[in-house]
């Protein structure tokens, strides 16, 4: 009778153990799961600032041409909508974003006049786990950012050229603008949006 419950005892024992194996098998591959989808989380936020950080500086740069240009509303519109000639560029900002968050711009482009579009590779690789070949993999991510006027007015429709400035209307906000004492403008985030594209 001993040496039976011996021998039951003998034949569960590799039972357990292969029980136990598969289950630290799946808790290694979970892990795996987790590192890659961590960098890949990673490449994203990474992206999705850097695609900000460039809209953001196009806005700025709008919003300055605006302040130069309020005496003369007839070049708001264009304004309003990117149509502007000598804006600086505006990757540089991505790529300064993308390194604050351990990753590297490999694209940024133009999406039209107010877009941009930009392609990032996380810095650290996925590292070691259960799966071979992730020790180098690097995640990518890409993200477009746009950037758009917020406001609206109406020229005045007999003599466009008039003294007094147009109302600025920008979302709630309404703006009666003095040419003679331009001090309480809008400022840029109330003049333009800068949104990631669906």
């Amino acid at each position: 009778m001993r040496s039976r419950e011996c021998r039951d005892a003998g034949q569960a024992f590799p039972i357990y153990i292969t029980v136990v194996g598969g289950l630290l098998f799946l808790a290694l591959a979970y892990f795996a799961v987790g590192q890659a989808s961590v960098n890949r989380n990673g490449a994203q936020t990474a992206a999705d600032s850097a695609a900000l950080a460039a809209a953001q500086d196009t806005r700025d740069q709008l919003a300055d041409k605006w302040i130069e240009d309020v005496p003369d509303p007839a070049e708001w519109q264009r304004i309003f909508e990117g149509d502007v000639a000598g804006l600086g560029p505006s990757c540089w900002r991505a790529e300064q974003f993308a390194s604050r968050n351990d990753a590297r711009v490999l694209s940024c482009t133009t999406e039209g006049l107010l877009g941009f579009t930009v392609e990032v590779e996380t810095v650290k690789p996925v590292g070691n786990s259960i799966v071979p070949g992730t020790e180098d993999k690097r995640s990518r991510a890409s993200a477009t950012a746009e950037v758009e006027s917020r406001c609206t007015f109406e020229l005045p429709a007999d003599d466009p050229g008039a003294e007094d400035l147009p109302e600025l209307a920008c979302g709630d906000e309404r703006w009666i603008l003095d040419p003679e004492n331009p001090i309480d403008l809008p400022t840029a985030d109330e003049l333009f949006d800068v949104h990631l594209a669906d």
